[in-house]
């Protein structure tokens, strides 16, 4: 552990490390860095470092163990968890990847691009489109996103259900160790079967075992056609079943399919400029349920047409819309995008990412609302998410005309609601946006405590210090 009297050392070490532009000291760039980008979670640091290179992070990286200071790496600061936040301590060094944002190489034989992990997620996919190849990773913040982020979390997103997650887009990784070393990962091979497969301990690790510097991602052959419907529905079990009915047509042609409740949409409708409901009247659930294709006219326009004739025989359908152009297409995803920052205009947003087998979720939504409801009569559930795999954000808002702090603060006792619904239909409490310290120390009841002892083994090997992102994913013990 450093004292107050080496913080002045280390802050000159570092500024030799990275130069000027590298160390942070203007107050209002530095508060950027230490509170998350909904206000949920704030800290204080000892110094904000934004090294340019691989060689510099790993000088960063030394400088700190040598003075027993914890390392925060940080992306695009869009996490929902709090991993990428410092304590309160003022004594831990955020290292943001912003500077790092050189796309190395893209290889079209090779259907892969080498990038930095301060690129933004969007900035990927734009060097992709103009290579006529396809980065599929999509999510609400990929305008500010960054790749490395992205890895630490093992972000999903709405393309999951044809393409899989980051831990599937990803070939090869260069990460810098806790000491210092730099493990030079970064092979495009899809098949290499030396050894332990050594990038997946660091895929979803959120910083606490390395820092992902940079990464060989895979590409796909652009997306030349697509549908997009917009449909109602009675409810969950509909969705599971409508899911069914289109990927018998289309197969891996099913590239979305997303599920809203009518509180989701309802929030959005109020706050979202612009936004209008396409039905004239409200129904209880919808799903977005998008098709592409890499062939310029692959009627997927019949192929969605055939699925909805069949849904409405089996009464799975109330109402439906194939979106007839690329306006209206932007207009439905936006009714989707939109809902986590509507939510938020009404007060505390207690968010919840879990998953559970697909078939299972109308019984766990049906069980949840009722624990709920019952706990918080009036609450408010904007359930919503990527139902073809089984993810959904199941997120409260108190009671209209309810006081905030009340609700703000049963937040632990409703997080357990929910979360114990979860684990009682075999799911996972955090499916996508990682585990931070929003879910640490609830690890603890709803994880396998062998599962514990082993990532604490690997943990204690990697970094054996304890000085990468400190305090997080992983409860004492």
């Amino acid at each position: 552990m450093t004292t107050p009297d080496a913080l002045p050392a280390l802050l000159a070490a570092l500024h030799d490390a990275v130069g000027p532009a590298g160390l942070v000291t203007d107050p209002d760039q530095v508060r950027s860095h230490l509170t998350d980008w909904r206000g949920a979670y704030s800290g204080e640091a000892a110094a904000v470092v934004r090294p340019a290179s691989t060689d510099e992070v790993a000088a960063v990286v030394r400088l700190c163990r040598g003075a027993g200071v914890g390392v925060v790496p940080q992306g695009g600061n869009t996490g929902l968890c709090g991993g990428a936040v410092p304590d309160a301590s003022g004594r831990q060094v955020v290292l943001s990847l912003t500077r790092m944002r050189r796309i190395r190489e893209l290889d079209p034989a090779n259907q892969t691009i080498t990038v930095e992990a301060g690129v933004v997620l969007q900035s990927v996919q734009e060097a992709a489109a103009a290579a006529d190849r396809l980065f599929p990773l999509s999510l609400g913040a990929e305008g500010s996103c960054t790749i490395g982020g992205n890895l630490a979390t093992n972000a999903g997103g709405t393309a999951v259900l044809r393409y899989g997650t980051m831990r599937d887009l990803v070939l090869g990784l260069e990460v810098v160790l806790a000491d210092g070393r730099t493990w030079h990962g970064l092979r495009g091979l899809r098949k290499d079967n030396t050894g332990y497969d050594l990038k997946h301990l660091f895929v979803g690790a959120e910083g606490t075992l390395g820092i992902i510097t940079a990464a060989v991602l895979k590409l796909f052959p652009a997306v030349r056609s697509r549908a997009t419907a917009w449909v109602a529905l009675p409810g969950p079990a509909a969705a599971v079943e409508l899911i069914e009915v289109v990927r018998a047509l289309a197969g891996d042609r099913l590239t979305g399919f997303e599920v809203m409740s009518r509180q989701s949409v309802e929030f959005v409708l109020a706050h979202a400029a612009g936004a209008r409901d396409p039905f004239a009247e409200a129904h209880p659930w919808y799903a977005l349920v998008e098709l592409s294709d890499t062939l310029p006219d692959a009627g997927l326009g019949e192929v969605v047409e055939t699925a909805l004739g069949e849904a409405f025989e089996r009464d799975l359908a109330l109402d439906a819309v194939i979106a007839s152009g690329s306006a209206q297409v932007a207009a439905l995803w936006a009714l989707r995008e939109g809902i986590s920052e509507a939510q938020n205009r009404e007060g505390p947003s207690l968010k919840h990412d879990v998953t559970v087998p697909v078939s299972r979720i109308p019984a766990f939504v049906e069980q949840t609302d009722r624990a709920l409801a019952a706990a918080v009569p009036g609450i408010r559930v904007v359930a919503y998410g990527h139902v073809g795999d089984g993810n959904l954000h199941y997120n409260l808002s108190k009671p209209a005309d309810s006081d905030d702090a009340a609700f703000r603060a049963r937040a632990d006792e409703l997080a357990r609601v929910v979360y114990d619904s979860t684990v009682s239909f075999a799911g996972s409490i955090s499916a996508e946006h990682g585990v931070g310290v929003a879910k640490r120390d609830l690890l603890t009841d709803y994880e396998d405590p062998l599962e514990l002892e082993l990532m604490r083994g690997v943990k204690a090997l990697l970094d054996p210090a304890g000085l990468m992102n400190p305090g997080k994913v992983l409860p004492a013990g």
